[in-house]
């Protein structure tokens, strides 16, 4: 598919500097989210043309980047305290809605506290439970965002995953725990990372997908 697997929805533009209202800011990255979820639908649109993906996946893909814009604009309105913090779950919400308009064509799932996508949890040394299935018959293992970066994260405050121990393994079914590292950070503190997994035949990677969270410190 067209739409870059490894896609970083950050932006890169100084729109941040010129306010300092965050009131303000919330508003124009709520704005933002609902109008370039508008690329996101052409997009599926496109692959549905191309036959590229069948009218069921069609609708699915479109349903999860509604509810996307849904969830995502309600934590804009309600988690964010500063300019960083905004920028971090809007930038989360670019990296769902182009997650979900490449699809998820095989199972994986990233939780805290069982719970997925959208999560919180106390400072300190947080378990992030990551689940994978390959298609038939495939294994999985842990990927990398990039080249040298296992994984994306953006956040208001110090939070890094611990990579010491990290398997290299490839799973028929991945049940395998991170232990993202928070303790520096403080209530009201926000984080957005993103899980790689890829999927394996014969020793060799053929297809891959991210899966990102967001993440209240309370």
């Amino acid at each position: 598919m067209a739409m870059p697997m490894d896609y970083d929805g950050m932006r890169t533009d100084d729109a941040s500097e010129r306010t300092d209202n965050v009131t303000d800011y919330k508003r124009t990255c709520i704005d933002f989210i609902e109008d370039i979820s508008g690329s996101y639908l052409e997009w599926v649109d496109l692959y549905t043309k191309r036959n590229e993906i069948p009218i069921d996946e069609d609708k699915k893909r479109r349903k999860e980047i509604a509810s996307i814009i849904e969830k995502t604009n309600n934590w804009l309105a309600k988690v964010p305290q500063s300019i960083k913090a905004v920028d971090v779950v809007m930038n989360d919400g670019i990296q769902k809605m182009a997650e979900a308009t490449a699809g998820k064509p095989f199972q994986i799932g990233v939780y805290i506290n069982q719970k997925s996508e959208y999560t919180m949890a106390k400072p300190g040394i947080i378990d992030v439970n990551v689940k994978a299935a390959g298609r038939d018959g495939r294994k999985t293992k842990l990927g990398f965002h990039q080249k040298e970066q296992r994984f994306r994260i953006e956040a208001t405050g110090k939070a890094f995953f611990d990579e010491t121990n990290i398997s290299e393994t490839e799973f028929d079914l991945m049940d395998i725990h991170l232990m993202l590292n928070t303790k520096e950070c403080k209530q009201r503190d926000v984080i957005s990372f993103t899980i790689i997994v890829s999927e394996i035949k014969d020793g060799v990677e053929v297809d891959r997908r991210g899966l990102s969270t967001v993440l209240h410190i309370v």
